[in-house]
């Protein structure tokens, strides 16, 4: 064993890392709960017009500029766990068992994830917040084997509820919110603490404040951010009326919170004189929750998100528009720490994309990134029967296939068009009571509500209407996806071969929904071994 620990030492000792340094480097993973692609440097880039002139992101805005900004990065599903799942691995969700799903999600021990290589290489590893948290900790896939550091408290996850409500008795707040940062700083230096001299960290930050839900009228009080200031600017699945507009510009709020946070923890390297030499990648779980096209969604709104990487070996002050999906930072992480890749990590280093000096599109083969759902939430569907979908997105189109067109893509319509119909406030905080895969919140509220409204009425059915088998979208011509081409002749050619394509990698990828008849994810609990494995 001490031979073994002497010779990972002389490696790190001797050979540097991509090339450009010594010192192993540390890690810093920033991912908020629920974030999408938010963020304001997005609009600086790509020109303003859109919700993005509102965020106030300027923490993640300078280490993107430091570093590599992505532009088509994406989530590999647009639901918590399955995400959080894939990005441990390295692999598609659908690769990770029952790790593939929401509530009664359980972690195969035998599938390995870059905290525990790390850690077994020698890293320090720890994490504040939220990681993988649906069972048991030991079936956390880090959280059960990995200290959490939280002693400061967990307030933070709640910020819009904390800062509404001590500013409700008499505390300013400006120092209601100082009582939060606070916290993330304690914790953060808590984790630095725990490490050993001249150890390598990697450090998940996790805060769940950006998920439902959000104290109404944050957005504006908290961060100064005006609801009216999005009109014009609403994207063509959502009605731009106040109500939403307030909706959008609370979560935008609770986006700067976690940015805030963002710049405390580079604030705490710098003073710690570990900045310089720790990597530091920051994103979200997939796109807005309780929005129409937003979470458990295929569509750009649910699944692409904010990325930036800088640090030691990256060639900074680029943008990247190369697909990559979340998945591919497990062997990227690994690369970083020297630690082999383990077989069955279907996902590809970014690396070389890291190192290059080119701008745009930098790697010819990474020209698309595939996506998926099952289950989400158990009363969706009588018998927890989940909403199989699979899509690729390329530069020009987003092509999904719904495998089981019969069923309600969000959650069956329940109560609705009945003496017992839910009302407005219920729709507000309750997700299960109908279509229960869209989180609760005053959007789904208000387009349910004014459903038989005809100008609100094809809000709601291309919402929550059911959904063909297959679906195309030509993304220049219709950012927003909204008008389905898949049935057009003028692109049967590109049908066919972005299906073929699709199903290819489902099958080079061992999917489960392709094996009698998806039986693995048709059949509730999902248990046994995964098909073709």
């Amino acid at each position: 064993m001490l031979n073994r620990i002497f010779t990972v030492f002389f490696i790190f000792a001797l050979k540097p890392l991509c090339g450009d340094q010594v010192k192993t480097p540390n890690i810093l993973f920033a991912f908020a709960d629920d974030w999408g692609r938010q963020a304001r440097i997005y609009a600086e880039i790509e020109g303003a017009g859109g919700i993005n002139d509102l965020a106030k992101t300027p923490h993640f805005d300078k280490l993107a500029r430091s570093g590599v900004l992505f532009t088509n990065a994406s989530v590999n599903a647009p639901s918590c766990t399955p995400c959080r799942s894939a990005i441990l691995s390295g692999r598609n969700f659908w690769e990770t068992g029952r790790g593939a799903i929401l509530q009664g999600a359980v972690w195969d021990e035998k599938i390995p994830t870059w905290p525990l290589l790390l850690k077994d290489s020698g890293y320090h590893i720890g994490y504040t917040y939220k990681v993988w948290s649906p069972g048991t900790p030991r079936n956390a896939g880090i959280g059960g084997n990995a200290t959490r550091y939280g002693k400061s408290g967990s307030k933070f996850n709640g910020f819009s509820q904390y800062v509404s409500g001590r500013a409700s008795k008499g505390v300013v707040v400006k120092d209601a919110k100082e009582e939060l940062y606070r916290e993330a700083r304690g914790n953060f230096k808590s984790f630095l603490s725990g490490r050993k001299k001249e150890q390598p960290f990697a450090y998940w930050f996790g805060p769940t404040n950006v998920h439902r839900k959000w104290i109404k009228g944050s957005g504006k009080k908290l961060w100064g951010i005006d609801p009216d200031d999005l009109k014009g600017k609403m994207p063509a699945f959502l009605p731009d009326v106040h109500d939403v507009r307030e909706d959008l510009a609370d979560y935008l709020g609770e986006i700067a919170a976690f940015d805030t946070g963002l710049g405390i923890l580079i604030e705490e390297l710098k003073k710690a004189g570990e900045y310089d030499n720790t990597i530091i990648v920051v994103s979200g779980d997939h796109g807005a929750p309780g929005f129409p096209h937003g979470k458990c969604n295929l569509y750009d709104f649910g699944t692409r998100v904010c990325l930036a990487i800088a640090g030691p070996g990256v060639k900074d002050g680029r943008v990247v528009h190369d697909f990559v999906g979340l998945p591919d930072l497990a062997p990227t992480f690994l690369e970083a720490g020297k630690v082999d890749v383990p077989k069955g990590m279907s996902a590809r280093s970014l690396w070389k994309v890291l190192k290059s000096k080119k701008e745009g599109w930098v790697d010819s083969s990474r020209d698309a990134v595939f996506t998926g759902r099952e289950r989400h939430v158990y009363t969706s569907r009588p018998g927890y029967l989940p909403y199989p979908q699979r899509a690729i997105r390329t530069k020009d189109f987003q092509f999904v296939i719904n495998f089981r067109p019969d069923r309600w893509p969000l959650g069956n319509p329940y109560l609705l068009d009945t003496p017992k119909e839910p009302g407005y406030a219920l729709l507000e905080s309750q997700t299960f009571v109908t279509l229960a895969d869209e989180d609760a919140g005053p959007t789904k509220a208000w387009i349910v509500t004014n459903r038989k409204d005809p100008k609100v009425k094809p809000f709601f059915d291309h919402a929550y209407g059911k959904r063909p088998r297959e679906e195309l979208y030509d993304v220049k011509k219709d950012p927003d996806q909204m008008k389905n081409v898949a049935s057009d002749p003028a692109y049967a050619e590109t049908v066919k071969k972005l299906r073929t394509r699709l199903m290819n990698y489902l099958r080079e990828t061992n999917d489960p929904r392709l094996v009698d008849d998806g039986k693995f994810f048709e059949t509730p609990p999902m248990a046994g071994p995964i098909p073709g494995r």
